[in-house]
């Protein structure tokens, strides 16, 4: 691990991005350029102790997990992600599996998506980043799995109607068996299987069903807690190799969906910190 040029780099990535960039709210007038280091945390998820030990030179080595993060907080391009990994001593992702590095345009998009819940994906189902209304809409999920959630957690289905619960898991079944067939050597997607399989009598059932059609529902029906039923179309924007999707949920202008979303930015958002 190289202290000094891993902090050299944290650094001017950090000076070189302005709050709008990852969207945040500029606040008060700021005496340098850049993010400020407890911005950089909050977006990668990590105390703000932690990241300024980083910058000091005398932070430990950081997990493979917490490059990733720190990777996207500073919407660093494939090369300088495998820069990072390099300097903290680490082997980059290894190309042509799944990558939780999500592209700089995309969290773009992401970060302008200011009134409509949208989230970027893998193929197998990780979530790699929320907007704030996506948390408000179903929680902060980032960094878990939406199948293993919904096959493995109590109250994963929550959210959803009943009548779709079978929908959403053959939907689920049946997208990562066509990606763990498209990459028979892609440990992640195929170590989630092999725990669902063992774990869940229903996937290991649907499983055997060797359905690859995806279907994904749209519109989607949400049951949220403090807002009701929401009736949201649903768009799924895939990336280059489709190994990512960027999905945003709307309702059409006129419904009692479009105001009860509406409501949800109000109320929803009132307690959460500025969003990715």
């Amino acid at each position: 691990m190289d202290r000094t040029e891993l902090a050299d780099f944290l650094r001017r990535a950090r000076t070189r991005l302005a709050p709008a960039d990852v969207g945040l709210s500029p606040g008060p007038r700021r005496r340098t350029p850049g993010l400020r280091r407890e911005e950089v945390a909050q977006l990668a998820g990590m105390s703000s102790d932690y990241y300024t030990r980083l910058e000091q030179r005398r932070g430990p080595r950081p997990s493979r997990q917490m490059l990733t993060a720190l990777a996207r907080a500073l919407r660093l391009t494939d090369a300088e992600r495998d820069h990072l990994f390099h300097l903290a001593g680490e082997e980059p992702p290894r190309p042509g599996g799944s990558t939780e590095h999500v592209r700089p345009g995309l969290l773009m998009i992401l970060d302008r998506l200011h009134d409509l819940p949208a989230s970027v994906l893998t193929d197998w189902g990780q979530i790699l980043a929320q907007n704030a209304m996506s948390v408000a809409l179903t929680g902060d999920h980032t960094g878990t799995n939406v199948i293993r959630r919904w096959f493995l957690e109590p109250g994963a289905r929550d959210l959803a109607p009943p009548e779709n619960h079978e929908q959403h898991a053959r939907a689920h079944a049946a997208a990562l068996r066509a990606v763990t067939t498209a990459r028979p050597d892609d440990p992640g997607p195929n170590a989630l299987a092999a725990e669902l399989r063992a774990a869940s009598p229903e996937f290991e059932a649907l499983w055997a069903e060797h359905d690859v059609v995806v279907r994904r529902p749209s519109p989607k029906r949400f049951v949220h807690p403090v807002v009701g039923v929401l009736d949201l179309d649903c768009e799924v924007l895939l990336s280059d190799g489709h190994s990512q999707q960027l999905v945003v949920h709307s309702a059409r202008p006129g419904t009692t969906t479009h105001e009860r979303l509406a409501l949800l930015r109000v109320v929803g958002l009132q307690d959460l910190t500025p969003s990715r």
